[in-house]
């Protein structure tokens, strides 16, 4: 082991009590807290090369539901071959569930099934590279883990990373620990990048320039499932005709500033109504129970979305916010909104996955924090399909306007589906790449 990743190790193993804590809270019944540690419930059996495992690492719930296009290509050009989809979270988790559920009658498809990521600790990683023997490891984004990649190399198991992505503020982080990031990406194997000047800070962190290649971005091939729709316009029926505009994946800090603005965009539009959805399941009380009191301090009403039913008959008028609070449930949501904000945008997150809405044909607002998703947003901006707003009040005025101007709101709304459209490619550009490094 070299200097630098022994020094990462010895880190890792110190703020080992701190990881425990996040991955106890990161947790469903349907998977040991040991899969953390590389120990899977059953060995798989010994296959021959041709039919050894993809195995498909997406940390979370968004990187899963961009991969969607992905997974479903993979099965069907590989039909023999198992794929393995880790997450590190639960929320996705239960996006790969649904994205991997095999119909019945397809007896064609080899099995597919979801683990956690184990900790990337030197044992548990080879203990869980060992345990898989995949054929191709494809790693989505950043998730650059020094020893499982080197795990991998060791075992000589080409490793990909799709859709590559490095903000200059990460690209700096990166830097302060070079020569761990040379070693790890001397041992990859290939890199899609999602644009050059990410390609570029990868190629200056270590990345061998000839393995490195520009396809764009992943996230313009994802699919809106009929299904999201229907369940949208279901809900939209429901809603029985009132304005609504939505405040989707916010973050702690934003959702006080989302009923600011939604008060202002009540007091012009009194049926006006807010889906007002968290980023993480764990804020779901903290947020439905803030919404609650403000509600009742202006004698409306607040529903949770698990508490809703098709048979429920409310006072429309007086419900004012519907937190989401159920997972998987993020595209119908917006399928049922007139006007879509994107949340970890008012605050220092960097933003969120602008292209849903906009595949959906909503006009798109954003906060100024949008550095995951710059180039994306430029694009938007320039095409008039997003506004960028500073605070509530200039979000509020933006609702009121885009709610008051249905020509607007379907001029901006198609701009952004547009947008979309013209940008698919990507996903033929990471299949290519993915077929020169399997086995025959």
């Amino acid at each position: 082991m070299s200097l630098a990743r022994g020094l990462y190790s010895t880190a890792l193993t110190l703020l080992s009590p701190l990881i425990w804590q996040r991955v106890w809270r990161e947790h469903d019944d349907r998977h040991s807290r040991l899969e953390r540690l590389g120990i899977l419930p059953a060995t798989p059996a010994a296959a021959p090369d041709r039919e050894r495992p993809i195995w498909l690492h997406a940390a979370s719930l968004g990187e899963m539901v961009m991969m969607a296009s992905a997974i479903e290509a993979l099965r069907r050009r590989y039909p023999l071959r198992p794929l393995i989809v880790t997450t590190m979270t639960a929320t996705g988790a239960a996006q790969a569930a649904r994205l991997l559920h095999t119909p019945e009658g397809t007896p064609e498809l080899a099995p597919a099934r979801h683990h956690y990521l184990p900790l990337d600790f030197p044992c548990s990683a080879r203990r869980f590279v060992s345990r898989l023997r995949p054929a191709l490891v494809v790693l989505v984004e950043t998730e650059l883990w020094p020893n499982l990649i080197a795990s991998c190399a060791r075992q000589r198991i080409p490793v990909s990373v799709v859709n590559a992505r490095l903000s200059p503020r990460a690209f700096t982080r990166y830097r302060k620990v070079g020569a761990l990031m040379r070693e790890t990406l001397s041992q990859v194997s290939a890199l899609t990048a999602k644009a050059p000047e990410d390609l570029e800070r990868f190629i200056a962190l270590g990345l061998p320039a000839a393995r490195g290649k520009t396809v764009g971005s992943l996230k313009f091939e994802l699919e809106i499932s009929p299904q999201a729709v229907a369940a949208g316009k279901g809900l939209r029926e429901q809603f029985q005709g009132r304005r609504v505009w939505i405040a989707a994946s916010t973050h702690e800090g934003e959702d006080a500033l989302m009923l600011d603005a939604h008060a202002a965009v009540r007091a012009r539009h009194p049926d006006a109504l807010l889906l007002l959805v968290p980023r993480h399941p764990q804020r779901f009380e903290t947020v439905a129970a803030q919404s609650a009191s403000w509600c009742e301090s202006r004698g409306e009403t607040c529903l949770r979305r698990s508490h809703m039913h098709a048979e429920s008959r409310l006072e429309k008028s007086r419900l004012s916010v519907l937190v989401g609070d159920s997972l998987g449930e993020l595209l119908a949501l917006y399928a049922a909104s007139d006007v879509a904000f994107i949340g970890g945008s008012l605050v220092p997150i960097g933003g969120h996955n602008l292209l849903e809405p906009a595949a959906l044909g909503l006009p798109l607002l954003s906060g100024p924090s949008l550095e995951n998703f710059s180039e994306i947003a430029e694009v938007m901006t320039a095409e008039g399909a997003l506004q960028v707003v500073d605070d509530a009040e200039a979000l509020a005025e933006a609702v009121n306007t885009l709610l008051e101007d249905e020509s607007q709101r379907q001029r901006a709304g198609q701009a952004a589906r547009e947008r979309v459209a013209r940008n698919r490619g990507a996903l033929a550009g990471t299949l290519r790449q993915l077929e020169d490094l399997l086995p025959s």
